[in-house]
Parts: structure tokens; C-alpha cells; sequence
């Protein structure tokens, strides 16, 4: 989440009045994240003790043609039961609408449901068997959704970025990271696997997307990067984003066996997808250097938004590289 684009408080307000949820008391912008544009919002409520909900500006890498399918399975998973945010519509019954921003170009925006719960820094084992299970949970949950959503961080998206940043932008950042950013794209080509069980995925169930209370989940959230893709890729994603120390220097095994043990419950592995966690783990690392490569290089100086470092990255696939064995062992 971030602030990319600034709407002024009048502007604002009619937003909110087209929706039945009480008059806006304010609506203050939320740093975190790199994609959309956010801002948590208080409103007086129907009821008159207040309400909360999160408002989202749809900004240039979620293509607007794309919501029904992203606001549609949220409010899919939220019908059963799964610890999602549900859209909430306007008076008109629709899911998002468009609005001017500053420069008078129309962007789609969404009122979501605000969830209770803190996002984890440094999670306890019991917290991600918590999460393993959720995700478990929505993969089971998505089987008799309808829709299918586009993979638009894909290997091949992953391989434009890494060339739009160019050697010279990537060596800016550190001056191994052209070389292995390369390499590891030619790897990836020649072995990602196909024939594992597909369905629609989060594909970015970071620490920061997942709302916690103790050990429950009580909110998965962010769902602007969901797709039809490969289950057992989401949760090597999952794992990379939750197995390993800030910066990704240091492995935490007990967190990754206790995730591997909570998805698991809930939705055993097939022995294949079991012996590919590897190298979609690869995969999962390879997204996320692409993509934070290129916002690092391309991020607006005056963004209202942190950047994050793409080598976090680079470290967890180093260790992916050299073992994988480890990394994936659920057993103690």
C-alpha cells in the first residue's frame, strides 16, 4: 500500500457519500507498499457509532479491466468464510468507480472492508501454522470460482523488467546483481515446471498482507497481484516471504516447517509439486528482485511510499540455490 496520488478532502467526501456508510470524518494515507494508492478511512457509520474501511486508487500496474475478477474472488472467499475483506458497494450495487485525480485523469477506486488485527514483524511458529492453513484454506475455497484471473508477474513480466532496468541500473544497485539477475532468468526458462494443480492464488502473502490477533489469522488482504497459477508456487512465495529474518539474511527453519505443517493439514502436497518447491521458490525470489529492482529505479522522488530493497531477495534465493533441501523439510 502507498500514496501515490493526493485527492483533496471535498473531493473525497462525495466519494464517500456514494456509498451507504455514513458521512467521511476523516481519511488519513497509508505509507506502506508500492502498488496502489491507500487510505484508511473513518466514517460516521450507518448506525452512527463509526465505521472503518480501507479506500484503494487503483494506480498503473493493476489494469482497472482487471477488478471485477480481484473484488469479485474477495468477495468469493469472504462468502466462505475465508478471513478476507469483502468489497463494499456503492449505492448504485457497484464494486469500484472512477474518479479524477489531480492531473484529471479517471482512476478506479474501492471501498474494502476494514479488518481487525496487527501485521507481524517476527512470527512466533504458532502464527505461521496459522498462516499455512489460511492459505491452505482460499485454495481450497477458489475451487468453484468462476473466474479466471491473468498472470501478469509471470516469468515473462519478470524478464521485462530485469531488461528495462538494464545492467547499468541494476549494477547501481549492487554491482552483482546484473549477472545473477540474468542467469537466474535463464534458469528459471529451461525449469519451471508445468502439470501441477493450478487455481487462483494471492502470489504476495508477505508478512504485511496477513492480519493477526495472538496465533489467528484474521485478515489475508491485498489481493491486487492474484492469478490462476500454479498452488504449490503460491505457497513458495509464502515461504520465502515468511521463513527468513528482516533482509533475508538468516533462515528460520522452525517458521518454515510450521507453515509447510499448517498448509499441509489442510490441503496435502502431491509429491510432485513437493519436489518442485525449489525451484518455484527460485521463481518466488526472481519476482520479487524484477519487481523491486524496477520500483526502486522508478519510483517518483515526491512518492509518498518506501521502497524496498531488492537484495532481500537476492539472499533468500541465494539459500534457495544452495539448500533446498533444508529449506524445505517439514520435519523436525
Amino acid at each position: 500500500m502507498a500514496v501515490y496520488t493526493h485527492l483533496a478532502a471535498e473531493q473525497l467526501a462525495e466519494l464517500i457519500a456514494e456509498y451507504d456508510v455514513g458521512q467521511l470524518v476523516s481519511a488519513k494515507g497509508i505509507a506502506e507498499g508500492v502498488s496502489n494508492s491507500n487510505w484508511l478511512v473513518e466514517t460516521t457509520g450507518k448506525d452512527g457509532r463509526g465505521a472503518r474501511f480501507i479506500l484503494t486508487m487503483y494506480e498503473e500496474r493493476v489494469n482497472p479491466d482487471y477488478l471485477p475478477f480481484y473484488l469479485g474472488l474477495l468477495d468469493h472467499l469472504a462468502a466462505k468464510g475465508a478471513p478476507v475483506p469483502g468489497t463494499i458497494h456503492d449505492r448504485a450495487g457497484a464494486a469500484f468507480r472512477f474518479v479524477a485525480d489531480p492531473d484529471g485523469d479517471a482512476k478506479a477506486v474501492a471501498l474494502i472492508e476494514f479488518l481487525p488485527g496487527v501485521s507481524v514483524d517476527h512470527p512466533t511458529e504458532a502464527q505461521a501454522h496459522s498462516v499455512g492453513r489460511a492459505l491452505a484454506g482460499i485454495h481450497l475455497a477458489v475451487a468453484d470460482f468462476p473466474q479466471r484471473g491473468v498472470q501478469t508477474m509471470g516469468l515473462g513480466t519478470w524478464d521485462r523488467m530485469i531488461h528495462d532496468c538494464g545492467e547499468g541500473g541494476l549494477a547501481l544497485i549492487d554491482p552483482e546483481l546484473p549477472g545473477l539477475a540474468f542467469s537466474e532468468l535463464s534458469y528459471l526458462a529451461g525449469n519451471w515446471p508445468g502439470g501441477l494443480p493450478q487455481g487462483v492464488v494471492h502470489c504476495d502473502l508477505f508478512p504485511d498482507n496477513v492480519l493477526m490477533l495472538g496465533d489467528e489469522v484474521t485478515g489475508l488482504i491485498d489481493f491486487y497481484f492474484a492469478a490462476t497459477d500454479l498452488l504449490a508456487y503460491d505457497l513458495a512465495v509464502t515461504h520465502a516471504a515468511w521463513s527468513f529474518t528482516k533482509g533475508g539474511r538468516n533462515f528460520r527453519p522452525e517458521i518454515s516447517r510450521a507453515l509447510l505443517r499448517g498448509y499441509e493439514e489442510v490441503r496435502p502436497l502431491l509429491e510432485y509439486e513437493r519436489e518442485h518447491l525449489p525451484v518455484l521458490a527460485r521463481g518466488a525470489c526472481m519476482r520479487f528482485i524484477s519487481s523491486r529492482a524496477y520500483d526502486w529505479i522508478n519510483t517518483p522522488a515526491d512518492a509518498l511510499v518506501t521502497r524496498k530493497d531488492p537484495m532481500d531477495f537476492v539472499r533468500r534465493l541465494q539459500f534457495y540455490t544452495d539448500a533446498a533441501d533444508q529449506a524445505f523439510s517439514n520435519r523436525s
